[in-house]
């Protein structure tokens, strides 16, 4: 029987969404809830198989490999999974400088 891994979107991570979905939005509503659907169904898929995501190549060339990602084209979702819990920490347009990002996120959040 495969293992079940509860599933907790940190809130950069909700206010990342809330911000995707308000910028599509304004293009059109119906792409905006099509997207959130397919963002959230992402999300909560990782309670089977948190494993499938790939090393954040960006993190991964600073020796930093505890964070995986998922591929939601345009955006990536960046998780990290801590025994039985995946931690949905941050999902971020995959056209944007994401090393800055993420750097800036991870390690600064990191030091606190």
């Amino acid at each position: 029987m495969a293992k079940n891994y509860n599933v907790i979107s940190a809130k950069i991570a909700n206010e990342d969404l809330i911000e995707i979905i308000k910028v599509i939005k304004l293009d059109s509503p119906n792409a905006a809830k099509k997207n959130l659907n397919k963002i959230k169904k992402k999300s909560f898929s990782l309670d089977s198989f948190p494993q499938r995501g790939q090393d954040v190549p960006e993190l991964k060339e600073q020796g930093i490999f505890q964070y995986q990602e998922l591929i939601i084209q345009p955006w990536r979702m960046i998780y990290r999974v801590c025994s039985s819990t995946v931690y949905v920490l941050s999902i971020v347009d995959a056209r944007r400088n994401v090393e800055d990002i993420l750097l800036n996120r991870f390690i600064r959040d990191g030091r606190k």
